[in-house]
């Protein structure tokens, strides 16, 4: 699912789209291998489950998209509001939280089976992982975040609308100027997750409890790092979603005719390749 994310991005890159798709499994594998350093008892489950979630995901989940990325091609024909955008925005993740859901199975069945070493070497690379993310994003000045900030978010309105004019680029920085995201909210929130995770699965190694007992604790893990305990954290979460799809609708309503033209064209064929995915 993260990949056909990322792959949804790649304006103009003919094929990669499908190619990444395609090559998901595999891919989808050796990121957790880095995590896990899964062995090979693991593997036995983990392999086949991964197929047949990508074959699942073909037959059912792709024609959804098909169908997102065809309504948000007819929306971009026109003016939105920021309604419309959070539309395509929780609908885009139901269909997320329905893979996540399809891999509990295979979760609750491989988590019992990691062995101390394994819960310590996913710890470490979260460690490094959580490193990165505050040099890019917490530590440096005010202004360098802001620049960074706006750079990706510059990026990523041209892979739809192409090159952004003076004012399309000021609107963009007064949008960023005023948002409530914080990324300090944002990493305490991934690391309560971590901490949650890692704590769990070590009480499943050390423990060893039954079945139902298992598929209990991952359903409960499974809950809580999608909707946070954290009722501030909720809020803020809401807050910073409206302000999300206000903006998304602010910068559109802010494109030319020709802008537009190829924000739809790029929808298009996003939805063309979501379908011939699906029917292979």
């Amino acid at each position: 699912m993260c990949l056909l994310l990322l792959a949804a991005g790649l304006q103009g890159c003919g094929g990669l789209i499908k190619v990444a798709y395609n090559q998901a499994p595999e891919a989808l594998y050796w990121w957790l291998d880095g995590y896990f350093d899964l062995k090979e008892m693991q593997n036995l489950r983990l392999r086949p489950d991964l197929e047949a979630l990508h074959a699942w995901h073909r037959r059912n989940e792709l024609p959804s998209y098909a169908g997102l990325a065809e309504k948000a091609a007819n929306l971009a024909q026109a003016n939105v509001n920021a309604g419309q955008i959070c539309e395509l925005f929780n609908a885009a993740r139901s269909r997320a939280l329905a893979a996540v859901d399809r891999l509990e199975p295979t979760v609750v069945a491989i988590a019992p089976t990691f062995k101390p070493e394994q819960v310590a070497h996913l710890e470490k690379e979260l460690d490094k992982r959580n490193k990165k993310w505050r040099e890019e994003w917490i530590e440096g000045t005010p202004a360098k975040r802001m620049t960074k900030r706006v750079k990706e978010s510059v990026s990523r309105a041209e892979m739809f609308y192409g090159n952004l004019d003076p004012l399309q680029l000021a609107t963009v920085r007064e949008i960023i100027s005023r948002s409530s995201y914080d990324p300090q909210v944002s990493y305490r929130e991934t690391v309560r997750r971590q901490q949650d995770a890692l704590a769990t699965l070590r009480n499943l190694v050390n423990a060893q409890p039954p079945e139902a007992r298992v598929k209990t604790e991952i359903r409960a893990l499974f809950d809580r790092s999608l909707n946070s305990p954290d009722l501030a954290y909720r809020a803020y979460i809401e807050t910073t979603t409206r302000e999300n799809c206000a903006a998304v609708a602010e910068l559109h309503n802010a494109a030319t005719p020709a802008q537009r033209v190829r924000a739809v064209r790029a929808l298009k064929g996003y939805e063309a390749d979501f379908r011939e995915l699906a029917a292979r």
